[in-house]
Protein backbone atom coordinates (compact mmCIF):
# COMPACT_ATOMS: atom_id res chain seq x y z
CA UNK A 1 0.00 0.00 0.00
CA UNK A 2 2.83 2.38 0.90
CA UNK A 3 4.50 1.66 -2.43
CA UNK A 4 1.34 2.69 -4.26
CA UNK A 5 1.60 6.14 -2.69
CA UNK A 6 4.96 6.95 -4.24
CA UNK A 7 4.94 10.12 -6.33
CA UNK A 8 5.90 8.36 -9.55
CA UNK A 9 3.11 5.82 -9.27
CA UNK A 10 0.57 8.45 -8.26
CA UNK A 11 1.38 10.28 -11.48
CA UNK A 12 0.77 7.12 -13.50
CA UNK A 13 -2.53 6.48 -11.71
CA UNK A 14 -3.61 10.08 -12.32
CA UNK A 15 -2.85 9.83 -16.03
CA UNK A 16 -4.76 6.56 -16.42
CA UNK A 17 -7.77 7.91 -14.52
CA UNK A 18 -7.72 11.05 -16.64
CA UNK A 19 -7.53 9.13 -19.93
CA UNK A 20 -10.24 6.67 -18.92
CA UNK A 21 -12.56 9.43 -17.71
CA UNK A 22 -12.41 11.44 -20.90
CA UNK A 23 -12.47 8.39 -23.15
CA UNK A 24 -15.73 7.43 -21.46
CA UNK A 25 -17.13 10.97 -21.47
CA UNK A 26 -16.36 11.43 -25.15
CA UNK A 27 -17.93 8.12 -26.08
CA UNK A 28 -21.05 8.67 -23.98
CA UNK A 29 -21.65 12.15 -25.36
CA UNK A 30 -21.04 11.06 -28.95
CA UNK A 31 -23.26 7.99 -28.80
CA UNK A 32 -25.97 9.77 -26.79
CA UNK A 33 -26.01 12.61 -29.29
CA UNK A 34 -26.44 10.18 -32.15
CA UNK A 35 -29.25 8.45 -30.27
CA UNK A 36 -30.98 11.76 -29.58
CA UNK A 37 -30.73 11.30 -25.82
CA UNK A 38 -29.08 14.63 -25.02
CA UNK A 39 -31.28 17.35 -23.58
CA UNK A 40 -30.02 20.90 -24.10
CA UNK A 41 -26.56 19.50 -24.72
CA UNK A 42 -26.50 17.54 -21.46
CA UNK A 43 -26.76 13.82 -20.76
CA UNK A 44 -29.62 13.09 -18.34
CA UNK A 45 -28.80 10.73 -15.48
CA UNK A 46 -25.14 10.73 -16.44
CA UNK A 47 -24.23 9.19 -13.09
CA UNK A 48 -26.08 6.01 -14.03
CA UNK A 49 -24.07 5.83 -17.23
CA UNK A 50 -20.69 6.42 -15.58
CA UNK A 51 -21.27 4.06 -12.63
CA UNK A 52 -21.35 0.75 -14.55
CA UNK A 53 -18.39 1.93 -16.59
CA UNK A 54 -16.41 2.62 -13.41
CA UNK A 55 -17.40 -0.73 -11.88
CA UNK A 56 -16.47 -2.60 -15.06
CA UNK A 57 -13.13 -0.78 -15.27
CA UNK A 58 -12.28 -1.71 -11.69
CA UNK A 59 -13.44 -5.31 -12.07
CA UNK A 60 -11.55 -5.73 -15.32
CA UNK A 61 -8.35 -4.39 -13.77
CA UNK A 62 -8.57 -6.84 -10.86
CA UNK A 63 -8.89 -9.69 -13.36
CA UNK A 64 -5.91 -8.54 -15.39
CA UNK A 65 -7.83 -7.65 -18.55
CA UNK A 66 -7.58 -4.53 -20.65
CA UNK A 67 -9.75 -1.61 -19.60
CA UNK A 68 -13.45 -2.49 -19.72
CA UNK A 69 -15.17 0.70 -20.85
CA UNK A 70 -17.87 1.82 -23.24
CA UNK A 71 -16.65 1.95 -26.82
CA UNK A 72 -17.55 4.18 -29.73
CA UNK A 73 -18.56 1.06 -31.67
CA UNK A 74 -21.76 1.24 -29.62
CA UNK A 75 -22.96 3.72 -32.22
CA UNK A 76 -23.57 0.79 -34.57
CA UNK A 77 -26.25 -0.44 -32.17
CA UNK A 78 -27.74 3.04 -32.06
CA UNK A 79 -27.74 3.18 -35.85
CA UNK A 80 -29.79 -0.03 -35.87
CA UNK A 81 -32.37 1.49 -33.54
CA UNK A 82 -31.03 0.59 -30.10
CA UNK A 83 -31.97 3.14 -27.45
CA UNK A 84 -32.14 1.24 -24.15
CA UNK A 85 -30.02 -1.00 -21.97
CA UNK A 86 -31.65 -4.01 -23.60
CA UNK A 87 -29.35 -3.46 -26.57
CA UNK A 88 -26.30 -3.82 -24.32
CA UNK A 89 -27.76 -6.93 -22.67
CA UNK A 90 -28.31 -8.60 -26.05
CA UNK A 91 -24.78 -7.72 -27.14
CA UNK A 92 -23.39 -9.10 -23.86
CA UNK A 93 -25.22 -12.40 -24.40
CA UNK A 94 -23.91 -12.63 -27.95
CA UNK A 95 -20.38 -11.95 -26.71
CA UNK A 96 -20.80 -14.74 -24.17
CA UNK A 97 -21.88 -17.14 -26.90
CA UNK A 98 -19.00 -15.94 -29.06
CA UNK A 99 -16.54 -17.32 -26.50
CA UNK A 100 -17.26 -20.79 -27.84
CA UNK A 101 -16.41 -19.61 -31.34
CA UNK A 102 -13.36 -17.54 -30.43
CA UNK A 103 -10.98 -19.52 -32.70
CA UNK A 104 -13.23 -18.83 -35.69
CA UNK A 105 -13.70 -15.18 -34.68
CA UNK A 106 -9.96 -14.75 -34.28
CA UNK A 107 -9.34 -16.40 -37.62
CA UNK A 108 -11.75 -14.00 -39.36
CA UNK A 109 -11.27 -10.75 -37.47
CA UNK A 110 -7.83 -11.17 -35.96
CA UNK A 111 -6.10 -9.68 -38.96
CA UNK A 112 -3.11 -10.97 -40.85
CA UNK A 113 0.46 -9.83 -41.33
CA UNK A 114 1.60 -9.63 -44.96
CA UNK A 115 5.03 -8.57 -43.71
CA UNK A 116 6.87 -8.15 -40.43
CA UNK A 117 5.60 -5.23 -38.37
CA UNK A 118 2.48 -4.72 -40.46
CA UNK A 119 -0.98 -6.08 -39.65
CA UNK A 120 -4.12 -5.61 -41.74
CA UNK A 121 -7.72 -6.00 -40.53
CA UNK A 122 -9.85 -6.45 -43.67
CA UNK A 123 -12.94 -7.55 -41.71
CA UNK A 124 -13.13 -5.13 -38.78
CA UNK A 125 -11.60 -2.03 -40.41
CA UNK A 126 -14.48 -1.40 -42.87
CA UNK A 127 -16.99 -1.62 -40.01
CA UNK A 128 -15.10 1.02 -38.03
CA UNK A 129 -14.98 3.27 -41.10
CA UNK A 130 -18.77 2.98 -41.40
CA UNK A 131 -19.11 3.85 -37.70
CA UNK A 132 -17.03 6.98 -38.29
CA UNK A 133 -19.22 7.94 -41.25
CA UNK A 134 -22.33 7.58 -39.10
CA UNK A 135 -20.94 9.89 -36.44
CA UNK A 136 -19.31 12.58 -38.57
CA UNK A 137 -22.72 13.98 -39.49
CA UNK A 138 -22.66 15.74 -36.11
CA UNK A 139 -20.20 18.32 -37.43
CA UNK A 140 -23.12 20.02 -39.18
CA UNK A 141 -24.13 21.33 -35.76
CA UNK A 142 -20.93 23.36 -35.44
CA UNK A 143 -21.40 27.10 -35.92
CA UNK A 144 -18.99 27.50 -38.84
CA UNK A 145 -19.28 31.28 -38.75
CA UNK A 146 -17.47 31.53 -35.39
CA UNK A 147 -13.77 30.73 -35.61
CA UNK A 148 -13.50 30.44 -31.83
CA UNK A 149 -15.97 27.54 -32.01
CA UNK A 150 -14.68 25.99 -35.22
CA UNK A 151 -10.98 25.76 -34.31
CA UNK A 152 -11.37 23.74 -31.08
CA UNK A 153 -13.97 21.50 -32.73
CA UNK A 154 -11.77 20.80 -35.76
CA UNK A 155 -8.74 20.08 -33.60
CA UNK A 156 -10.84 17.73 -31.49
CA UNK A 157 -12.19 15.50 -34.25
CA UNK A 158 -8.96 15.70 -36.26
CA UNK A 159 -6.80 14.92 -33.24
CA UNK A 160 -8.61 11.71 -32.30
CA UNK A 161 -7.55 9.62 -35.33
CA UNK A 162 -4.13 11.25 -35.52
CA UNK A 163 -3.34 10.56 -31.85
CA UNK A 164 -5.32 7.29 -31.95
CA UNK A 165 -7.02 8.42 -28.75
CA UNK A 166 -10.39 9.96 -27.94
CA UNK A 167 -8.91 11.49 -24.79
CA UNK A 168 -6.06 13.21 -26.64
CA UNK A 169 -8.46 14.60 -29.22
CA UNK A 170 -10.68 15.97 -26.48
CA UNK A 171 -7.60 17.38 -24.76
CA UNK A 172 -6.82 19.47 -27.84
CA UNK A 173 -10.35 20.83 -27.77
CA UNK A 174 -10.33 21.54 -24.04
CA UNK A 175 -6.99 23.34 -24.27
CA UNK A 176 -7.70 25.41 -27.37
CA UNK A 177 -11.29 26.39 -26.49
CA UNK A 178 -10.38 28.73 -23.59
CA UNK A 179 -7.47 30.12 -25.61
CA UNK A 180 -9.64 30.99 -28.62
CA UNK A 181 -12.29 32.53 -26.39
CA UNK A 182 -9.70 34.68 -24.64
CA UNK A 183 -8.20 35.81 -27.96
CA UNK A 184 -11.65 36.69 -29.30
CA UNK A 185 -12.52 38.67 -26.17
CA UNK A 186 -15.17 36.21 -24.97
CA UNK A 187 -13.54 34.98 -21.79
CA UNK A 188 -16.90 35.22 -20.01
CA UNK A 189 -18.10 32.26 -22.09
CA UNK A 190 -15.43 30.01 -20.59
CA UNK A 191 -16.81 28.11 -17.62
CA UNK A 192 -14.38 27.87 -14.68
CA UNK A 193 -14.55 24.07 -14.87
CA UNK A 194 -13.53 24.24 -18.53
CA UNK A 195 -10.52 26.36 -17.60
CA UNK A 196 -9.58 23.94 -14.82
CA UNK A 197 -9.79 20.95 -17.15
CA UNK A 198 -7.62 22.76 -19.71
CA UNK A 199 -4.97 23.40 -17.05
CA UNK A 200 -5.10 19.77 -15.90
CA UNK A 201 -4.65 18.55 -19.47
CA UNK A 202 -1.65 20.85 -19.90
CA UNK A 203 -0.15 19.53 -16.66
CA UNK A 204 -0.71 15.99 -17.87
CA UNK A 205 1.28 16.58 -21.05
CA UNK A 206 3.99 18.40 -19.12
CA UNK A 207 4.32 15.36 -16.85
CA UNK A 208 4.42 13.02 -19.84
CA UNK A 209 7.15 15.08 -21.48
CA UNK A 210 9.04 15.24 -18.21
Amino acid sequence: VVGALELGLITVIFVFVFVDLFDTAGTLVGVSHQAGLLKEGKLPRATRAFLPDAVATTAGATMGTSTVVCYIESSTGVAEGGRTGLTAVVVAILFLLALFFSPVAKMIGGGYSPEVGKTLYPVTAPVLIIVGCLMISNITRIDWHKWDEVLPACLTFAGMPVAYSIADGMALGFITYPITKILSGKIAEVHPVMGLIAVLFLLRYVMLLG
